[in-house]
């Protein structure tokens, strides 16, 4: 399945709406990340009427490009 929005049809925008995880530590005035998770996608919607599209279902091949091109998992 390409990504296409049922609702719409759009074919060309959507919303990727990732989480990403920051452990940080706190010395004095000083903050520091000591550890972080590349982010995961969490929800993808349509840009044009932000209906939820159901990325697993997106060929994989389109999905990994997806994911490689804004560095999630």
């Amino acid at each position: 399945m390409a990504l296409t929005c049922p609702n719409c049809g759009n074919a060309l925008s959507f919303q990727v709406k990732t989480l990403q995880m920051h452990v940080v530590q706190l010395d004095g005035d000083r903050v520091e990340v000591t550890e972080e998770s590349r982010p995961a996608v969490f929800e993808v919607l349509c840009d044009e009427c932000e209906t939820a599209l159901d990325f697993s279902q997106v060929e994989d091949t389109l999905r990994r490009e997806v994911l490689l091109t804004i560095g999630a998992r």
